[in-house]
């Protein structure tokens, strides 16, 4: 018998495709962890208040423009025989809510360090600061009324009082937003921080507002 002659088979020719590559061996029980998920910085919480705060912008920027309106609008500004408005008394007013600002901000900067005794005391001081501004300005307030200065005193009044009438009213809303923070600050510093920033986040945007509002009513 003629011995038999193995063939080698013929060469594959190359199909162009290219297997993905292996994935990474598995880790061992050497310590090593995978890489932690990084998560967005801009939680729930956060999406919220840019919706309140962009609603609030434009809400103010309404009641601004309505009052450029009328304000360009009348011969006099202010009309004659109307009780002038308390510039200096109001400008030291606003200084003290600008102070509030800063007490919070150091609140906010305590709780990042586990201070529970420093973010009570910032945050009653930023409390503080808040209430005495409305006194002031509850004060001056009454002062207006007595001297003629009412909402039915034509369109000088009633924009007076609308805008720092409802900018007083946010002032206290932030006032009781900023009383249920401070109450649960035990629970302020086990890391979670979001009530502790949301409730900054609108207090600086209350007194932000304010020396906009202190220009446009006061000074033009």
């Amino acid at each position: 018998m003629s011995p038999v002659v193995l063939e080698a088979p013929p060469p594959q020719r190359d199909s162009g495709i290219r297997l993905p590559p292996p994935p990474p061996p598995a880790q061992g029980d050497d310590g090593d962890r995978p890489e932690p998920i990084r998560r967005s910085r801009l939680d729930n919480a956060g999406l919220a208040m840019l919706f309140l705060l962009a609603a609030e912008t434009m809400f103010f920027a309404g009641l601004i423009s309505a009052f450029f309106v009328l304000r360009l609008g009348a011969p006099v500004w202010p009309p004659p025989l109307q009780p002038r408005l308390p510039i200096l008394v109001t400008g030291l007013n606003t200084l003290v809510l600008l102070a509030s600002s800063v007490a919070m901000a150091g609140a906010l900067r305590a709780a990042r360090r586990a201070d529970r005794k420093a973010v009570v005391e910032r945050l009653a001081a930023a409390a503080g600061l808040g209430a005495l501004f409305l006194a002031v300005q509850g004060y001056e307030w009454a002062r207006l009324v007595h001297y003629g200065l009412t909402v039915t005193s034509g369109a000088y009044g009633a924009t007076f009082y609308t805008l720092i009438g409802v900018h007083a009213a946010h002032v206290v809303g932030a006032l009781v937003w900023l009383a249920v923070t401070l109450t649960s600050a035990d629970r302020l510093l086990d890391g979670r921080l979001t009530r502790l920033r949301a409730c900054a986040t609108y207090w600086h945007f209350v007194v932000a507002l304010w020396p906009i509002l202190y220009v446009t009513v006061y000074l033009t």
